[in-house]
């Protein structure tokens, strides 16, 4: 089981609960507290006992535009949720037997990636999902045999639903382990960059679970004695969705706005880890920057343009990238495939 404390209580975690948080209501962190070891995925994730695989591989990375791209579709559902995912329903196979019903509350790709995952591991799997998403991501999720759910409301609604329904809640923000199988992204630009780590790191945000996982795989990285310190972060939202941005920048954001954006993997708009967020980014000096749609899209073409066809979510690292000057050793994660969004 992934070593845990609770971000109110403090309390280590030492047995499964019935749900993904501490007992007294706090969100469970992640503890890293072993050396960094320059080898396979298992290395690296030692508290799992069984693995479940969809024949996942080092994502490549390439060169656009003078900055480095990492292609984190190349998963097996085609986004990022995928590293989440292995290790979040490789952890729940400890507790919960095969055929034990899970949900999940996504805008789509973490539902895909969830449903994917869970099918492979016999699980009966609920994905509750916003009315407005796109149709090309619930027929992917209805592929991978899940019900889906569709709930008229708020993001927060959709929550609210998939965990008051019988069976486990496994969702992707708040179980510990879905954000600890981001590290793994860490730790492939560090041998893929020939053991360096590049100065700045552009990550698109929304729950946060990205983010802060990558920000643990680099500090596992310095703390293990690999690096002597951690890349520049650079969180990026939109204008319609940019709650972290407003904390980091000072600027008024109301959450209660109705918003319509094409970066439709991006709609959290009071993120559980919202305050872990922002200390984690205030702490490694990072930045946050806003972009808009119009910014997007002509983000978007642009790399469709160079020969990466990403959806509108990823377009917006490279949107916020030209914002900022100083990025010839800058990696951009690109995290879902433009055929999701198309």
């Amino acid at each position: 089981m992934l070593p845990a404390y609770c971000s109110i209580c403090g309390k280590e975690r030492h047995s499964f609960n019935s749900g993904p948080l501490c007992s007294c209501g706090g969100i469970l962190i992640p503890r890293v507290d072993f050396r960094y070891r320059d080898c396979d995925f298992r290395g690296n994730y030692p508290y799992l006992k069984h693995v479940i695989s969809l024949g996942e591989v080092a994502t490549p990375v390439v060169d656009v535009a003078g900055m480095k791209l990492k292609l984190e579709y190349f998963s097996p559902t085609f986004s990022y949720k995928d590293r989440g995912s292995k290790v979040l329903i490789s952890s729940l196979l400890e507790n919960l037997p095969k055929g034990s019903e899970i949900n999940e509350d996504s805008s789509g790709n973490a539902g895909a990636s969830i449903a994917a995952y869970g099918a492979s591991a016999g699980y009966k799997v609920n994905i509750f999902v916003p009315e407005a998403t796109m149709k090309s991501k619930m027929s992917q999720i209805i592929a991978y045999g899940a019900e889906i759910h569709t709930i008229r409301g708020t993001r927060e609604d959709v929550a609210t639903a998939a965990k008051s329904h019988r069976g486990y809640y496994a969702s992707h923000v708040l179980n510990p382990e879905f954000r600890d199988g981001m590290r793994q992204i860490s730790y492939e630009i560090f041998q893929q960059m020939g053991y360096r780590i590049p100065e700045r790191v552009f990550i698109p945000v929304s729950a946060g679970t990205l983010m802060l996982g990558v920000i643990a795989g680099f500090r596992h990285l310095m703390n293990s004695g690999e690096t002597s310190g951690m890349p520049e972060i650079v969180a990026v939202q939109t204008e319609a969705v940019c709650p972290l941005c407003s904390r980091i920048n000072g600027f008024q954001y109301d959450p209660s706005a109705v918003t319509n954006s094409v970066a439709d993997a991006l709609v959290s708009k009071n993120p559980p880890l919202l305050d872990e967020m922002t200390r984690e980014l205030k702490h490694y000096g990072g930045k946050c920057i806003v972009v808009s749609e119009d910014e997007i899209i002509s983000a978007r073409n642009d790399l469709a343009h160079s020969g990466i066809y990403v959806e509108y979510s990823s377009a917006t690292v490279f949107a916020a990238s030209r914002k900022i000057h100083g990025n010839e050793n800058a990696l951009l994660i690109m995290t879902g495939n433009g055929l999701k969004t198309p």
